[in-house]
């Protein structure tokens, strides 16, 4: 299955489709198609049972707008995952620090959003840095949790590039928390995932932790 193939047709028709021998290739299930309209009769429905006035300047066009903006962050950008030849044979460690990322959770959909570390040890292969920030972005464009996002990031570059090690650490702000429920303001989740060497070899764990700011 191909990244291109992943994505809701009726919202992402504009994207070429994506063909490389590098592409990014998941075990997600492929989506249903988008349908907007029944999204904005969903988020009217919504409102009105939460005992609002559509019949107002401020509201008349809220569910269209609510409907298009989910939908624009259940919808990853498709992306070829450009990988070369390590000839050099570089053997260290690859860090890419602080990726902004935002996503849905999935308990309450609500926004969760932070920082995401991403490092590697490559084998045979390297990857174009921005793809490390654009696998973030893959997994983040749907209703997450953090672990599972964290632990996503991880197992997809370890099938993808067949490192020696991944190393993934995210930390976030998750508005469940911060407005509802518990209200704690301030709060941040941090979680990691590391395969390979950088699990394995403590020296090599080690400097991930101290590179990415760990505790």
């Amino acid at each position: 299955m191909t990244i291109s193939e992943l994505h809701p047709t009726a919202f992402v028709d504009e994207y070429p489709r994506l063909r490389s021998d590098d592409q990014l290739r998941m075990d997600r299930p492929v989506d249903a198609p988008m349908d907007l309209d029944a999204a904005e009769l969903a988020v009217a429905d919504l409102l009105v049972a939460l005992g609002q006035d559509l019949d107002t300047d401020d509201l008349r066009d809220t569910p269209r707008r609510v409907a298009t903006a989910l939908a624009e962050l259940l919808t990853p950008r498709p992306f070829s995952m450009t990988t070369f030849a390590n000839d050099e044979g570089y053997d260290e460690l690859v860090v890419v620090r602080n990726i902004a990322f935002h996503s849905l959770c999935a308990h309450h959909l609500l926004p969760f959003l932070g920082v995401a570390h991403v490092a590697y040890v490559p084998g045979e292969r390297i990857v174009g840095l921005s793809k490390l920030a654009r696998v973030v972005e893959h997994f983040a464009r749907r209703p997450q949790v953090q672990e599972r996002l964290t632990g996503q990031v991880a197992d997809a570059l370890e099938e993808e590039l067949a490192p020696r090690g991944v190393g993934v650490a995210l930390e976030a702000t998750h508005l469940c928390m911060s407005l509802r429920g518990v209200c704690v303001d301030g709060a941040r989740t941090r979680t990691t995932a590391v395969r390979g060497v950088i699990r394995d070899d403590p020296a090599t764990r080690s400097e991930f932790s101290t590179l990415v700011g760990a505790p």
